[in-house]
C-alpha cells in the first residue's frame, strides 16, 4: 500500500492501494524433523508448491555442513507456472529452472 501525505494549506492524507489478491490457503502440509535431518512439503490453494529436505554432512573433524535439496513452483502474473529445483551445500546455492539463466 502506498501512502502519500501532502502538506499545504490543508493537510491531506491519501492512501492508494492495488486490489488485494485473494489469500491462498494451505491445502496440504507435512513436515518431519529428526536427528538425521528434516523434510517438509506443502501446497496452497493457488497451486503453489514447495518441498525440501536436508541433512548434516560431515566434511571432517569438527566440520559439518547442512545439505539441502528441494523444489518450488508457482503461477506467475503472466499465467505461466514457474518451477525451480535447487541444492544448497558446501558449494553454495544452485537453483535450476527453465526460466533461469544458465551459468
Amino acid at each position: 500500500m502506498k501512502c502519500i501525505l501532502v502538506f499545504g494549506l490543508l493537510s491531506i492524507g491519501m492512501c492508494l492501494s492495488a486490489p488485494a489478491a485473494p489469500e491462498a490457503e494451505i491445502v496440504s502440509l507435512a513436515s518431519e524433523i529428526s536427528a538425521d535431518g528434516f523434510n517438509y512439503n506443502f501446497e496452497t490453494s493457488d497451486g503453489s508448491k514447495q518441498e525440501q529436505h536436508g541433512k548434516l554432512k560431515n566434511l571432517g573433524p569438527e566440520e559439518d555442513v547442512l545439505q539441502v535439496a528441494g523444489s518450488f513452483s508457482y503461477q506467475g502474473d503472466d499465467g505461466k507456472t514457474y518451477s525451480v529445483t535447487y541444492t544448497a551445500n558446501e558449494n553454495g546455492y544452485q537453483p535450476q529452472g527453465e526460466h533461469l539463466p544458465h551459468l
